[in-house]
């Protein structure tokens, strides 16, 4: 195959790797772009190589036509718009693609290498990843390299000598490229792109239905990233609060608290409602984009959470909510306490609220609980005997904690107690809940994260989709709300010790965990880091940052105007320095003009004085009428020297032309 394609004409050869470079472009899009559109695209490359590879003629004009109204209909019945994110990077696929149909001339690959280079950047819009950076570098580089070798009309000069021209291209501009980054006036967080749908989940909502946060525990994605300030506290204190659902309909669990705070609602800076004890836990969070409104917190925060450019609020069930949902990766400070509780009492209506159960659901739950009631021990037992009674239950009754426990159905706290004896923490919840409130005890369903993976390499607590956990709070007289996590009662080694359930590894994930399950351990912890790092110095790069840079180097306020100025500055004293430096190179770095004035220099020497841009040909034609026959050698080196610049095929080489310098019959 290879011998093959070395066999192509140059033009066969480029248009197969200018297609390839296309295709590595649009690969990280399949994802987001239509099915139909992907489809298009990958016909019209494979279609467009074929041609090369047979050298047939390329389609007419009408066949353009038709598949871009064919895309544009398409694209009307996808989207209902031409207009916005989603649309215009469809659209734009459909044009890079198109455009290779008509790739006769020079100036049809220049408008593809600027397609090229705009669909590279539409890939930002979708993912700002690590990973998607280093695979647009990738592509940068192989547009350059076509691009440079565009510049070569003559001969067949192999792709690796324009890859190198284009490396170093890419290399000279780096510095360029940094200044800019660093100093162009930005009004909103780098990549800051406003978006036609939310991109960004949690996978944790303001409901709950039994079963679905057992999904979560196949993803293995980063959720957030907790920096403590001091030790970090024990797995088994760290929950991290998310929606607090309370109303339950018999098959989902739902939030009593608005989605969204308002811009206008007083922010108490200290709940009054809320105690705290103990020392207080510092941490920052790193957020990544959830679409929701609220923000985690580690168990209860009294005090509000430093977050720029929102405005929080906490509800009564001691949440924190932001005004709008979180799109964009976020960081946060936050204080903690791990021993807290609600001073103020519900009212009855309220507590009221939090033992409603719907009719007609989990029948066999309401009469076990009937049962306990009637029970004279437990007929007038407070709500700390009753948690203590069924977490025993859970304990001893052989249940169990799965990620597959089956498809629950319409009265799913009846299974789980009396049929299945298996679930998630959802299940457990779930079903824990049902029961307290059919002992007239007030409780709720918590869900959030617990646990997480403490990164050996940036010390950071990496908290993943599969921590996601859902708990209980029970309303105890005297001390308020109390967490209860009747899954620490089935499974210890969940809450303690963070023993996950977890999904089949991939083989090479597997075949390197079975090798060195520390190494493997090792290589996620560095890839985790790098991608912090990442997200902390490039994507979180701001205005912000911009003017504490600027007060490094010595602007007292820093304003739009210093930063334009330096920048400014900083442009042109490159393109002055790159200037000189390119001259400079070119006549004393050039080997070949080196050369050249060398022999000038010994010309000179001989009494030939020749001005100084004289070619190597005028100079021979020189040579031979002022020393005749005698210095034929010297002229003959001189023209072979020319041909080694400006021959499409030189035959010498200009390594071989300085060694035969040194031999030739200069006159004196």
């Amino acid at each position: 195959m290879l011998t093959r394609l070395s066999a192509l004409p140059r033009d066969a050869r480029d248009t197969l790797f200018l297609l390839a470079v296309i295709g590595w472009v649009i690969l990280p899009q399949v994802g987001h772009l239509p099915l139909w559109c992907s489809a298009l695209a990958a016909g019209v490359l494979v279609w467009r190589g074929w041609l090369a590879v047979t050298a047939r003629p390329l389609p007419h004009s009408w066949w353009l036509v038709g598949l871009l109204i064919v895309a544009i209909g398409a694209t009307l019945a996808t989207h209902h718009t031409l207009l916005g994110r989603d649309a215009g990077v469809t659209l734009i696929v459909v044009l890079l693609t198109l455009k290779t149909l008509e790739l006769r001339a020079r100036r049809d690959a220049f408008v593809i290498f600027f397609l090229g280079f705009f669909t590279m950047l539409t890939n930002f819009f979708f993912s700002q990843a690590l990973l998607t950076a280093a695979a647009m570098l990738l592509a940068l580089l192989g547009l350059l390299t076509a691009l440079v070798n565009a510049h070569m009309p003559v001969g067949r000069p192999p792709l690796s000598q324009a890859a190198r021209t284009a490396g170093w291209m890419a290399l000279l501009g780096a510095p360029i490229m940094a200044v800019l980054f660093m100093l162009f006036p930005r009004l909103a967080p780098l990549w800051g792109i406003p978006s036609d749908g939310m991109t960004g989940r949690s996978g944790l909502s303001a409901s709950m239905q039994v079963g679905n946060i057992a999904s979560l525990a196949l993803d293995d994605s980063i959720a957030m990233r907790v920096r403590f300030e001091g030790p970090v506290p024990p797995q088994r204190d760290l929950y991290f609060r998310g929606p607090v659902l309370s109303v339950f309909d018999g098959r989902e669990w739902r939030s009593r608290a608005p989605l969204l705070a308002s811009r206008r609602a007083p922010i108490p800076d200290a709940p009054t409602t809320l105690q705290v004890f103990g020392p207080a836990v510092k941490y920052q969070v790193t957020l990544q984009p959830t679409n929701r409104p609220w923000i985690f917190v580690l168990d209860a925060a009294a005090q509000k959470p430093e977050l720029p450019g929102y405005v929080l609020r906490m509800t009564p069930d001691l949440q924190w909510i932001a005004d709008r949902p979180i799109t964009d990766i976020v960081r946060y400070q936050a204080v903690s306490h791990i021993d807290f509780h609600e001073a103020a009492q519900p009212t009855a209506t309220r507590l009221q609220d939090d033992v409603e159960l719907p009719a007609g659901f989990n029948p066999r739950t309401l009469a076990l609980a009937a049962s306990i009631r009637h029970d004279p021990r437990y007929t007038n037992a407070d709500a700390s005997v009753l948690v203590n009674l069924v977490l025993e239950r859970l304990r001893t009754g052989g249940y169990t904690y799965t990620l597959d426990p089956g498809v629950y159905g319409r009265d799913s706290a009846d299974e789980f107690w009396f049929d299945r004896k298996q679930g998630f923490c959802e299940h457990i919840a779930s079903a824990f809940v049902v029961l307290m409130r059919a002992l007239n005890v007030p409780a709720r369903v918590v869900t959030g994260y617990q646990g997480g993976d403490l990164n050996r390499v940036d010390g950071l607590l990496e908290v993943r989709q599969s921590d996601a956990h859902a708990w209980a709070e029970v309303w105890m007289a005297g001390r308020g709300w109390v967490r209860v996590d009747p899954t620490g009662a089935v499974a210890p080694g969940r809450i303690g010790t963070l023993a996950r359930l977890q999904a089949p590894s991939g083989f090479v994930a597997s075949a390197i965990g079975s090798v060195s399950p520390a190494l493997a351990q090792d290589l996620r912890a560095l890839w985790d880091a790098m991608n912090n790092g990442w997200n902390q110095w490039v994507l979180n790069y701001t205005q912000s940052r911009q003017f504490n840079l600027l007060r490094h180097l010595g602007f007292d306020s820093p304003s739009w105007e210093d930063l334009s100025y330096v920048l400014i500055g900083l442009v042109v004293l490159a393109s002055l320095c790159g200037a000189v430096w390119t001259l400079w190179e070119r006549r004393q770095h050039d080997p070949w003009l080196r050369q050249l004035e060398r022999a000038r220099a010994r010309l000179r020497s001989a009494g030939l004085d020749l001005a100084p841009g004289a070619p190597p040909r005028q100079m021979a034609d020189a040579v031979r009428g002022r020393f005749g026959v005698a210095a034929g050698a010297v002229a003959d080196w001189l023209l072979r020297l020319e041909a080694q610049r400006y021959a499409p095929h030189p035959r010498t080489t200009l390594a071989t032309l300085t060694r035969e310098f040194k031999q030739l019959p200069w006159p004196r």
